[in-house]
C-alpha cells in the first residue's frame, strides 16, 4: 500500500512549496515514484474538484481513509481573539481543519519556520503560532504534549524556506521507517545538528577575525554585517542551494532563518556588538575568552587573508 501525504498551506507565503518544486537529484516526482508516496493533496500539484477534495477530507477525518503524513506549510492563524477566522477553509477556521487532520495523521511535519515556530506573525493581531512551538516556547497550537498516531511530536523542518532536500529526506525517512533523532526544538539532527557556519567558505577569515564592514569582500560577515552563521543551526553550507551555493558564498550574511526568533526585530545587515564583539556569541563560548582569542587571532592573521580586497 502506498505511503500517503496531505500537504496543507496555512498562514504563509508558499515559499517552502516553491523551494520543494525546484528539487533535483532526485526531483520531487522521481522521489514520490521511487518510494510509492501518494500525494493525496498539494495545492500546487493536485487537480481535484472542490467536491472531490471535500470528500477526501471527510474520509480522512472520519478515519475511513488512512493518512500517513500531514505536512503543514505556514503558521497556524488563531486571530482574531482566538477564533481563527482570519484564515478560513470553506468558511471554517483553518486551524480546526489542521487539528482534525493532525490527530488522524501517522506523522505531522511542519514545513518551514512559520509552521515550526510561528514566524513573522507571532505577537501580531493574526495571533500566529507554530504547530508545537511559539517562538522558543513549547506548546504552540497543538500543545507540547501532542503526539501523532505513530507516537512522535511534530517534526520541525525549519527554514525560510526549508531546503528541498530536507523535506525529501524527511519524507523518505518516514516512508522507510528510519528513525530521526531530534534536537530540543523537534528538528531532525541529520540536518539541524550543525551550525550554518560549519562548511562556510569564509571560515578562515572568521578564525583570524578578518572582517568586512561592507559588501563585496571575502572576509567574515559575522562581526559587523549581521551574519548568523555561527549562531544558527541548519544545512545551508552542507547541502548548498541549487547544488552549489549559499548566502555567505555569494556575499550575503546568513539571516538565521532556521531559528525560532526569525525574523529578527533588529536590522538584518548590522551586528549588535560591544567594542567590536558581537552581543550574541556561538553556543558554549565565553565572552572573556572570545575577546582575548579573537584579539590574538587578528594580530596573527596571514597576509594572504588581510590583503583579500585585492583578490576579490
Amino acid at each position: 500500500m502506498s505511503f500517503s501525504v496531505y500537504w496543507l498551506q496555512s498562514g504563509g507565503c508558499g515559499g517552502d512549496t516553491m523551494a520543494l518544486l525546484s528539487a533535483s537529484s532526485p526531483s520531487l516526482l522521481d522521489l514520490l515514484s521511487a518510494l510509492d508516496i501518494e500525494v493525496l493533496w498539494h495545492p500546487s500539484l493536485s487537480n481535484l474538484s472542490a467536491g472531490e477534495h471535500q470528500a477526501l477530507l471527510d474520509a480522512i477525518i472520519s478515519g475511513r481513509r488512512p493518512l500517513d503524513v500531514l505536512v503543514v506549510e505556514g503558521a497556524v492563524i488563531r486571530g482574531p481573539a482566538g477564533t481563527g477566522l482570519f484564515d478560513r477553509w470553506n468558511g471554517r477556521p483553518k486551524k480546526d481543519l489542521i487539528a482534525e487532520l493532525a490527530h488522524r495523521a501517522g506523522f505531522v511535519v511542519a514545513a518551514g519556520t512559520c509552521a515550526s515556530f510561528g514566524g513573522l506573525g507571532v505577537g501580531a493581531e493574526i495571533e500566529a503560532t507554530g504547530l508545537q512551538f511559539k517562538g522558543h516556547e513549547p506548546g504552540g497550537f497543538l500543545g507540547s504534549g501532542f503526539r501523532s498516531a505513530r507516537g512522535l511530536p511534530v517534526l520541525n523542518l525549519s527554514g525560510c524556506p526549508v531546503h528541498a532536500e530536507v523535506v525529501l529526506g524527511a519524507l523518505s525517512a518516514l516512508a522507510e521507517g528510519v528513525r530521526l533523532d531530534l534536537d530540543g526544538l523537534n528538528r531532525p539532527l541529520e540536518w539541524f545538528g550543525t551550525l550554518v557556519h560549519q562548511g562556510c567558505s569564509r571560515n578562515e577569515y572568521h578564525e583570524f577575525r578578518v572582517e568586512e564592514q561592507d559588501f563585496g569582500g571575502r572576509g567574515c560577515l559575522f562581526f559587523h554585517m549581521g551574519c548568523h552563521g555561527p549562531l544558527a543551526y541548519g544545512p545551508c553550507n552542507k547541502l548548498l542551494w541549487s547544488k552549489g551555493t549559499s548566502k555567505p558564498r555569494v556575499g550575503v550574511p546568513c539571516f538565521g532563518c532556521t531559528e525560532p526568533d526569525f525574523p529578527q526585530r533588529s536590522p538584518f545587515f548590522v551586528t549588535p556588538n560591544v567594542e567590536g564583539i558581537p552581543l550574541n556569541l556561538p553556543p558554549g563560548v565565553r565572552r572573556a575568552h572570545y575577546m582575548v582569542y579573537k584579539g590574538m587571532a587578528a594580530v596573527a592573521a596571514p597576509e594572504r587573508l588581510t590583503e583579500r580586497q585585492n583578490r576579490v
